[in-house]
Parts: C-alpha cells; sequence; structure tokens
C-alpha cells in the first residue's frame, strides 16, 4: 500500500468530508488519485460519522463505484482524536466550518504533530487568531499552516498579484478595487455555513479589534501617491457595467497580512530545502508584486440588486450583535437572507450553472516619481479580471486542491512551518498556472491613460 511505503502516513486526510463543502472537495481530490504525474497516492477521509463519509464516498465517486478509502473517525471536540489524525498524514484538508467554532484544536493538533494544513476559512477573527497562538509551535515543528486556500481568498491574492504585476516600471499603482459579481441561469444560493460565518463574525467583531490591540503593529508597504478617499456608498462603475457596494469580506484583509509579510521579507519567505532553481524564481518574482491599497466590492447589474445586498447586510448586522437576534437569523437563513442562503443549500443544478468575475481595477502612475509630487492624482489605470465556476463547491475545491497538490511535490521550496495566509506561500509557485489548467482564467482587460 502507498500509505505504507509513505512512513504509514497517508498523503491528505481531507477532515469534514461529509459536510457540504467537503464532498466536493473530495470529488475534486478524487481526479487527481493515482493518475500519472500526480502527487497524491492516498486519501483517507474524516469525521464523525462513518456512515455519512461513506455517503459522501459513493456521491464524490460517481458514476464510478465507490473507492474503497480509509474512513477515520474524529471529531473536533475531541483532541485525541485530533492528534491520532495528524499522527497518520502529512497534509490535513480541513473542510469543519465554522472555523471561528471548530477550526482551532484542529491547527493545534497539526502544529504539534508537524503535521501540514490547509483549510477554506474566510474567517479574519480565527485567521488572525490562530497565527497569533499557534505560530512559533508550527514554525518549530515544521507544521505550515496555511487558512482562505479557497474562494477566499486566493482569487483576491493572485489577482491582486496579477495586476499588480502588470504595472512595468516606472509604473506603479496606487490602488486596486476588486468587483466581485455572482452569476448564474438559476438562483444563486448559498450553504447555511456559509451564512452562519457571517452572522458569527459580527457577533465576534469585537474580540478581533481587541486580539489586534494586544499585538505588536504590523508594518505597512510603502505605496506611492496619497491614499484613496473613501468614495461613494453605492458605485456604478460603468467601466465594467456593474452597481457596487463594499464587501466585508476577509479578502482585503488577507491581502494585507500578505502585503506586510513582503514588506518584511521583500523576496518572500525561503523554503526549507529549496532548489537553487526556485530560489531564482521566487526572487526574481517578488519585486514584480507592487503593493497597493487593496478593497473589495460587490457588484451586480442593477441598482435593485445592490439594495437587496445592503437589507441583507442591514439585517446581519442589526440582529447579529444580541444572542435573540443571532437565533432569529440563524432559525429562519432564508427569510433574513431574501433567499440567498438555506439550510439544505443549493442543488447540484444550482452549484452547476453558476459562475463568477472579480475584476480587478488598479489606478496608478504611469511613473512612481510623480507620486512623489505632492496631491497628484492617478494618471493611468489597468483592468484584469479573474473568473471561474460557482464559488464554493466549484471554485473552492479546486483551489484547495491545487493548493494540496503543490504542498505535496514541492515541500521541500516551501517554509519549513508557522502559520501563513496563502499569497506569501503560494505567490511564486505554479498555483496560478495550474488554476488556469482547471477552469480559473486570469485575463488583461485593459490599459489606458486617466486625463486629470
Amino acid at each position: 500500500m502507498e500509505e505504507e511505503r509513505n512512513g504509514g502516513r497517508f498523503d491528505v486526510v481531507i477532515l469534514g468530508a461529509s459536510g457540504f463543502t467537503g464532498k466536493y472537495v473530495l470529488r475534486e481530490a478524487l481526479k487527481f488519485l493515482n493518475t500519472p504525474s500526480s502527487p497524491l497516492k492516498s486519501i483517507a477521509i474524516a469525521g464523525r460519522s462513518p456512515r455519512k463519509l461513506s455517503q459522501a464516498l459513493e456521491w464524490a465517486s460517481r458514476p464510478n463505484p465507490p473507492l474503497s478509502l480509509p474512513i477515520l473517525t474524529a471529531d473536533t471536540a475531541d483532541p485525541s482524536s485530533l492528534r491520532a489524525l495528524c499522527a497518520r498524514t502529512r497534509l490535513l484538508l480541513n473542510c469543519v466550518g465554522p472555523f471561528r467554532l471548530h477550526g482551532e484544536p484542529v491547527v493545534a493538533a497539526c502544529a504539534a504533530a508537524g503535521c501540514d494544513y490547509l483549510d477554506i476559512s474566510g474567517e479574519p477573527e480565527f485567521m488572525e487568531r490562530v497565527e497569533a497562538t499557534h505560530h512559533d509551535r508550527a514554525k518549530e515543528s515544521g507544521a505550515l499552516v496555511i487558512s482562505a486556500c479557497g474562494f477566499d481568498s486566493v482569487p483576491a491574492e493572485l489577482g491582486l498579484m496579477f495586476n499588480s504585476r502588470q504595472w512595468v516600471e516606472p509604473a506603479a499603482p496606487n490602488r486596486v478595487e476588486a468587483y466581485v459579481a455572482l452569476e448564474s441561469e438559476k438562483r444563486i444560493v448559498g450553504n447555511f455555513a456559509t451564512y452562519e460565518s457571517a452572522v458569527l463574525g459580527v457577533a465576534n467583531a469585537h474580540k478581533l479589534q481587541q486580539l489586534r490591540r494586544s499585538r505588536p503593529r504590523k508594518p505597512r508597504p510603502q505605496i506611492p501617491g496619497p491614499p484613496p478617499s473613501k468614495g461613494e456608498t453605492i458605485e456604478n462603475q460603468k467601466k465594467i457595467g456593474l452597481w457596487a457596494v463594499k464587501l466585508p469580506s476577509a479578502d482585503s484583509i488577507v491581502v494585507r497580512r500578505t502585503l506586510s509579510l513582503l514588506t518584511e521579507n521583500p523576496h518572500g519567505l525561503p523554503g526549507l530545502n529549496e532548489s537553487a532553481e526556485m530560489v531564482e524564481k521566487r526572487e526574481a518574482f517578488w519585486p514584480t508584486v507592487k503593493p497597493a491599497h487593496f478593497g473589495v466590492k460587490i457588484g451586480t447589474k442593477s441598482l435593485l440588486g445592490i439594495l437587496r445586498i445592503i437589507m441583507v447586510g442591514v439585517f446581519i448586522g442589526l440582529f447579529g450583535s444580541t444572542s435573540f437576534g443571532r437565533w432569529l437569523l440563524l432559525k429562519f437563513p432564508e427569510i433574513f437572507s431574501l433567499g440567498w442562503f438555506r439550510k439544505k443549500g443549493p442543488s447540484e443544478e444550482e452549484v452547476e450553472s453558476a459562475s463568477f468575475k472579480m475584476w480587478f481595477v488598479g489606478h496608478g502612475f504611469s511613473d512612481r516619481t510623480i507620486a512623489a509630487q505632492g496631491n497628484t492624482k492617478p494618471d493611468m489605470e489597468i483592468v484584469t479580471r479573474v473568473m471561474g465556476p460557482e464559488i464554493g463547491y466549484l471554485t473552492t475545491p479546486i483551489i484547495l486542491i491545487q493548493c494540496a497538490l503543490i504542498l505535496l511535490s514541492q515541500r521541500k521550496n516551501l517554509p519549513k512551518g508557522g502559520v501563513y495566509p496563502p499569497g506569501i506561500i503560494f505567490g511564486p509557485t505554479d498555483l496560478q498556472e495550474r488554476l488556469q489548467e482547471n477552469g480559473i482564467s486570469f485575463d488583461v482587460i485593459s490599459k489606458s491613460s486617466i486625463s486629470s
């Protein structure tokens, strides 16, 4: 068995494989199991219910008969079961959310055991808390812990880098605004766990502020030109045909963490036993990434759609701060999300019919020396786009599995251990090319001058 040849450890264990997102992650992983040139030779699935895991395996294997994969019992509330899990795998993929409630024990077990860890969290408080608590232990043990390896927040990280690298010296960006547009031939429906995470995020926003106040301030990158103004609450972005409003997602926070690390490490993070080729590639890559002020907005083609988004945000913001309000929000998700979220999640047809476009509109200077001349406005615009299938159950598994394959095949070129955002780890790797080969495109839309 491959597990025996690998010192009794599996290449990958998927924790939470019976969950709504977990079964799609499992389906994506099976595409690369024992295929030519794939480093993925052994998979086990884990969770609380062997029966549900078996059902998920049967679903993920269709139309073929289910594979005979090891099924392991583990519970995020049982530290001993997590320790046993980490002892049996090189890499753990965590799909058990909300991560604020269930994620930290898994990270703690991986950090103690020296087991690599990836998840699909989009919860800033969780990510920053585990970095504060477990980074040193993970660095010591050799566990590479990377959150936000799904739609949150890899398209934002790689998309910003892709836009940034179009600014050829002496040009430099000042700000890049991302606009996310979700499209579908049917209804756009999200899974309940995503909605629950948003509700709990509002409830625990004060904890994130407390955590940040308790930690040393992180360095900020040098960005040419003045900081951008806040702008209008509702924006009519005519360039891409969208009405847009600020999206309080994890993306901008994760990007800032990567840019802060890049400020401290201008040539990125050296690998454990890095090849000379990778050293050269990494040190050539990072100087081409120019930092910029970054924000994310969600867009729709109609003003009515934006008003609907604002209304859902008002409901969550208004009711999420009290226990009774949270009970109402979580008891009746379809009502308070105006039909966007429901407990049973989207149907397979709804998933297959959905897609996303993420536009990156960059404003900056054709010559960075212009920015030093006082309150000069940007004179150049570059628009790029990332585009792919449905965000939660197609794009997210694609990203997570490609990140996993990089960890398995290129581990010596990556840092020994620690808790990091995805951009600083995967930026100089071939992740963007891998995503392009699996249905997620990166395109330059336009480069133009801006009249003052």
